[in-house]
């Protein structure tokens, strides 16, 4: 298989590998698409549960369960969200 990058990208893989970390410019792109593939199963992970939480709510909003959302209440989900990063 050959790979056409860009003059920018291939000056990039060849600074990686000039740095010694690499022996190769394969290693470097067979890295980049290690790290790509784990990225896009995170990102269906991700896709996956919130899709579930939204399920959960749509059926919790039928049965009744909800409360009355307000400024105060975004406010304490922001800071929850920022606490869990």
């Amino acid at each position: 298989m050959n790979v056409s990058l860009t003059p920018k990208l291939e000056k990039w893989v060849q600074s990686k590998v000039s740095s010694g970390y690499y022996n190769s410019s394969s290693e470097v792109v067979r890295e980049a698409l290690r790290i790509m593939a784990e990225y896009e199963q995170e990102r269906r992970n991700r896709i996956k549960s919130l899709r579930s939480d939204v399920l959960v709510g749509l059926h919790q909003s039928k049965r009744g369960k909800v409360i009355r959302f307000d400024k105060s209440e975004l406010k304490k989900i922001k800071q929850e969200a920022k606490a869990g990063m």
